[in-house]
């Protein structure tokens, strides 16, 4: 019959094109690998696409908003440049610490001691300073190196008792919290030390171009931090953790690693902000900054910044710091009890964790 091989014969039947080729059957657990690497190279969105992603563009129209009104209220003594000064200058510190703070959140981590390390910072970097005298500028340098290597070893033991003992980072903060604030207290016997080397730091006769140094300190530090953020391989390995831990350490991230760093950096930032407090206060504050954290974790969260991680702007860091500045500002000035800027925080802090929750579900569903 044709198309047939006699028996008997030594040739075999005739092969078709694709005979030599096997067939594979997918494995499901290799599929998910390669989904989840294929998700951890996923190119990351630039600094501008993420700022109008987040929830920074509706914060600024608040921002914009509060400034607004209290300039028709008071036309001439909160729209003055002299007032700006002021909203700057009682800033500066917070934003200092918001910086740190961002990195942290964008991990889905929490920081809830920077407030304490920023008074225990203070309180080594003063008491540095009364041991060795309080002029010249070695003396300062002195207390600047103190201040900031106790607040990155801080922060460093925070980051490996998450990363590495895996404690929650809402319990290893909270725990250090009282940790360094009992020390400060007991290095202290309760007493703020004070000192008067660096007045200069906030005041007229400080300022360069009419900007105080604090003011410019802060911004430097906005700067650096936004472009370690949003410019570097450090910012997108810290928004690639955020995303998705899993992915970014099988894609080759040292995700252990990078999180003892984003949280020695927050301490770090700690520490620096407690060198630029006892410069501008003349005093540790040892029962002045206990709402600290919370004031920089709502700064960042009103700038965009989501708790659950992966999204987050210094652009919208800056501008969340200046919605409780300005709003404090503006109570001061109206003569509207200090209380009811807590409120107002309150109510806009918890407007923006909804929108960022009303976002997610949205792109969820769709």
């Amino acid at each position: 019959m044709t198309g047939q091989t006699p028996a008997g014969t030594d040739e075999a039947p005739a092969k078709k094109p694709h005979d030599d080729i096997a067939v594979i059957t997918p494995d499901p657990a290799l599929a998910a690998v390669e989904r989840v690497a294929d998700e951890a190279v996923e190119p990351v969105p630039s600094a501008l696409q993420r700022l109008v992603r987040s929830s920074s563009i509706w914060t600024a129209g608040v921002l914009a908003l509060f400034i607004v009104v209290f300039s028709i209220l008071m036309p001439t003594s909160f729209a003055s440049a002299d007032n700006a000064t002021t909203i700057l200058s009682n800033a500066s510190i917070l934003l200092v610490l918001a910086v740190g703070m961002t990195f942290v959140i964008i991990t889905s981590g929490i920081d809830l001691s920077v407030g304490a390390v920023l008074v225990l910072s203070a309180v080594v970097a003063g008491q540095q300073m009364a041991k060795v005298g309080e002029s010249g500028t070695a003396v300062v340098v002195t207390a600047l190196v103190v201040a900031v290597a106790v607040g990155l070893f801080v922060g460093a033991v925070n980051g490996v008792l998450v990363a590495y003992a895996k404690v929650p980072p809402l319990i290893v903060t909270l725990g250090m919290l009282g940790i360094a604030l009992g020390t400060a207290r007991i290095l202290t016997k309760g007493i703020d030390v004070r000192t008067s080397a660096m007045e200069n730091i906030d005041t007229p006769q400080g300022a360069v171009f009419g900007i105080r140094l604090i003011v410019l300190i802060a911004l430097g530090v906005l700067i650096v931090g936004g472009v370690l953020l949003h410019l570097t391989r450090f910012g997108r390995y810290t928004y690639a953790i955020g995303s998705n831990a899993e992915a970014a350490r099988r894609s080759g991230v040292n995700v252990q690693l990078h999180l003892v760093k984003i949280y020695a950096l927050s301490g770090l930032l700690a520490g620096f902000a407690g060198f630029l407090s006892l410069a501008k206060f003349g005093t540790s504050g040892l029962s002045g900054h206990e709402s600290d954290s919370l004031g920089a974790i709502a700064a960042v969260v009103l700038g965009g910044t989501s708790l659950f991680g992966g999204i987050g702007t210094i652009v919208g860091t800056l501008i969340g710091v200046f919605i409780p500045a300005i709003l404090a500002n503006g109570f001061v000035l109206l003569d509207i009890q200090a209380y009811w800027q807590q409120v107002a925080v309150g109510v806009v802090l918890v407007a923006a964790v909804w929108f960022d929750q009303y976002k997610r579900r949205s792109r969820n569903r769709s």
